[in-house]
Order: C-alpha cells, then structure tokens, then sequence
C-alpha cells in the first residue's frame, strides 16, 4: 500500500540491461515510499543496482518500467530538458571521487550550482559562503581543490551539494574513500547539515557503522528493497 504523500514515491520500477548478449534485470517491480526530511542509508552488495537507483532518483537514468515522482513531480513524465532543470535545481550529488573542477577556487566550485540556476544575487552568494564556513572552509576560499585534503575536498563537496538548497541529496559512498577518522567527521557533518536543512538524503554505503546513524536501512537485493533495524 502506497502512502500517496510520500516526498518519493516509486512504484513497479523495472530496469534491465543487456550484458553479453543476456538480460539482466536490476529491478524487478520495486515499490518503495521515502518521506521528507529522511536520512536513507542504502545498503546491498556489488552490483545489486544502489548506484542505479540513485540515477533513476535523479534522471540520468529512465527505468524501463514502473514512475518514480518527486515532490509529485514525475520523472518519466518529463522530457530530457525538464529533467536536467529539475535536476540542476532540485537535486544535490556527493560522490566518492569528489568531482570537484580543478581549475576553479574552492568558492567558484561551491557557487557554480548558483550560477547554473541563475541564483547570484549578492544575498544568496552571501549565504552560499556562510556555507563554506559552516564546513571549516572559510579560510580556503581563494585555494583550488589540488591544495585541500581528502577530507576538506569532501566537506566542499557536501556544500556545493547542498548550496542551492535541493529537496533531495543523492550521496554515493560520500565516506568510502576517506580514512576512518576523517569519514566519521564528513558523516557527522552531513548528520549535522540534515539536521539544519532537513534535506531528504538518500546514502548509498557498504558500512553498517556509517548505515545506523541514518534515519532507515534499506536494503537492495535480487532487485527488490527491504528494510532492517540498524
């Protein structure tokens, strides 16, 4: 039974690929229902598809079958333009490898989502490097991403995720290529910007130790998703 006020709702989601000349299905006929403000952890081993679903959420990728909406909007329902703007405007991505650009400063890199939703008035690049400073970067505004650390890489990257303010923050093993010490301090930072923002955050990770501080595991197997108790 679907809940038809859930901030994501997807419903028969069916997608398949064709390896080596055989189907292989990734998702089966998932059913899931996410509320607004939830920290998700995803969790399922290699291959099982956490990496595609967090494509089909954002739609770079188009399921084969089944809707996915957002905020009620429909992904499915949307052509290749409306997906890249409501992407570009609502949606925020951290990544393992931090893809940040190298050859802009550490602030160009946190106001390009700005930029490319023509949000730049001087109040709004104000609060974007209010921002930095509630990471730690303050000081590093004027350096390029070459000079910062793993860590602080990523802390720029959690807040050019989330500078333009989306409703939904897709993080894809946003701990997996830090150190221990330092991805305790990115999770707590994430933890802590939730909190703030209440921007729902959908987390893929293969740690049972990052997964039970979200608010739900939900874990993704033979194309289907169930979840646990942390």
């Amino acid at each position: 039974m679907h809940n038809s006020s859930a901030f994501i709702q997807i419903q028969r989601l069916a997608r398949r690929y064709i390896e080596g000349g055989q189907q292989r299905d990734i998702f089966t006929g998932l059913d899931l229902d996410i509320e607004r403000g939830a920290f998700i952890a995803l969790l399922g081993p290699s291959g099982c598809g956490k990496s595609t679903l967090l494509n089909l959420l954002s739609g770079i990728d188009l399921p084969d079958a089944g809707t996915i909406r957002i905020d009620g909007c429909s992904l499915s329902g949307m052509n290749e333009q409306e997906r890249t703007r409501f992407r570009r405007r609502h949606i925020g991505f951290v990544f393992q490898f931090f893809n940040l650009i190298p050859t802009l400063t550490v602030a160009e890199n946190l106001l390009l989502p700005l930029e490319l939703n023509g949000l730049t008035t001087s109040d709004q690049r104000d609060r974007a490097l209010e921002l930095l400073d509630n990471v730690g970067l303050g000081n590093r505004r004027d350096s390029f991403p070459e000079r910062l650390s793993g860590g602080e890489q990523q802390r720029l990257a959690i807040a050019r995720a989330l500078v333009h303010g989306p409703l939904l923050l897709l993080a894809d093993e946003p701990t997996g290529n830090l150190d221990a010490v330092t991805g305790e301090r990115i999770l707590e930072l994430l933890l802590k910007l939730h909190r703030q923002a209440g921007t729902t955050i959908v987390m893929v990770t293969h740690s049972r130790e990052v997964a039970v501080r979200a608010d739900r595991i939900l874990v993704l197997e033979a194309g289907q998703v169930r979840e646990i108790n942390g």
